[in-house]
């Protein structure tokens, strides 16, 4: 039965959100989740690890507690502002038989790793985007084929060492194996994308606590991915700086009266606590989301700017995909399809099981993306043949799992 027993680990700056879930058939179900607010990260990085050990291990004993199994091991998501992506392309010759063979593959996927990273980076995944043969383009599998040259057009995502060895660090001290480390947009993606968006073109946007993740899709391959410097804190900030309240007062105020643009709806008034929590002031909605829009404003403008300076509208054929816990402020989905001129929705954990209704929400769509990887991952496994340290075999993992998602 322990075999059967998957867990994720969601380590946002927001909430540590971990999921337990057991194989049944071909598809898992969720036993049980545990949640706590996440203490010591900043953009999705550790900045004081005592923190974020202590938010780990209270979130890991609730899930415990709710699914009734003794957690061990788990695979863990990662995100935050040291995540960079750039393209590459590799060219080799193809074999003597002239019959295109795995290695043939895994040979020009190391060549278009010869790139140039910034000290203190790592290489996190190469994902193919497609080949070429003899200049013939656009294959998106070329085992088997025939030729002279092979060319591989890939996006390589790149990460701080330091960022990953630090989560790893926080599990281990809570008595967690990590047995892998997924990038969370992926995860997301996976969660929440349909199989024909992800062919025909879609983009998903995941507004987290400190970072927004963005990916694009088409044809079953990444094209694009970047983390955005805005989400759902700054939010917080600008309405408790604006109101004169506490950041948890300003919080409750985003999620009950929040707006991302000013309606004729929106002439109500509500009562919020003053900075000292003590005494109440009236204010009216109208003026609350002139605190909020501009913040939204940005954050979809700097969207727009990425799809405009890497021309990536034409991947987008299906639109875009907002999920993760910002993307619930009222109005956002409205603005963005004003500003950006696509198809816009809201995406929430694509299940064929029966979830609590609490997980069909977008705030858990990276834990749950988790969980679709540790399942349809777990038979290719392979850390144990790979000598060294826990982050050193992490990395050799990270290199190899994301065409399993779709």
């Amino acid at each position: 039965m322990a075999d059967q027993i998957k867990v994720a680990i969601d380590i946002g700056t927001t909430k540590i959100c971990v999921l337990v879930a057991k194989q049944v058939g071909t598809d898992f179900e969720v036993l049980g989740m545990g949640k706590y607010p996440s203490e010591g990260l900043e953009k999705g990085v550790v900045v004081n690890i005592a923190k974020a050990i202590n938010s780990i291990k209270a979130a890991v004993k609730e899930a415990e507690i709710v699914s009734g199994q003794q957690i061990e091991s788990a695979a863990v998501g990662i995100s935050g502002s040291h995540i960079n992506s750039l393209n590459s392309n590799g060219v080799v010759p193809i074999n003597k038989t002239g019959k295109v063979k795995q290695t043939d593959i895994y040979n020009v996927l190391e060549a278009a790793r010869a790139v140039q990273i910034a000290e203190g980076q790592q290489i996190l995944h190469v994902l193919p985007q497609s080949y070429a043969i003899d200049g013939l383009g656009n294959i998106q599998d070329p085992l088997g084929m025939h030729g002279v040259r092979l060319e591989v057009q890939a996006h390589i995502i790149t990460g701080s060492v330091a960022s990953v060895q630090n989560i790893i660090s926080c599990c281990e001290a809570v008595g967690i194996k990590v047995t892998d480390v997924i990038l969370e947009q992926l995860a997301s993606a996976a969660a929440v994308l349909n199989p024909d968006e992800c062919q025909l073109g879609v983009a998903v946007l995941d507004i987290g606590g400190g970072t927004s993740d963005f990916a694009i899709y088409q044809h079953n391959s990444i094209m694009h991915t970047r983390v955005l410097p805005v989400a759902g804190n700054h939010f917080t900030h600008d309405i408790a700086v604006g109101l004169q309240t506490t950041l948890s007062e300003a919080e409750r105020v985003k999620h009950m009266y929040g707006l991302a643009s000013n309606n004729s709806n929106n002439n109500f008034s509500f009562e919020v606590l003053d900075i000292q929590g003590q005494n109440l002031q009236t204010i009216s909605q109208a003026f609350l989301t002139t605190i909020i829009e501009p913040r939204a404003e940005e954050l979809i403008l700097l969207l727009l700017k990425e799809l405009e300076t890497y021309k990536l509208r034409k991947f987008m054929t299906t639109g875009l995909v907002l999920t993760g816990g910002g993307s619930l402020l009222a109005g956002l989905p409205e603005l963005a399809t004003r500003i950006l001129q696509v198809p816009v929705r809201l995406g929430a954990p694509r299940t064929e099981i029966v979830l609590s209704e609490n997980l069909s929400n977008p705030i858990y769509a990276t834990g749950y993306g988790l969980l679709i990887h540790v399942f349809k991952t777990q038979s290719k496994s392979n850390l144990n043949l790979v000598d060294g340290p826990t982050a050193v075999r992490i990395f050799y993992r990270m290199r190899s799992w994301v065409s399993d998602l779709f």
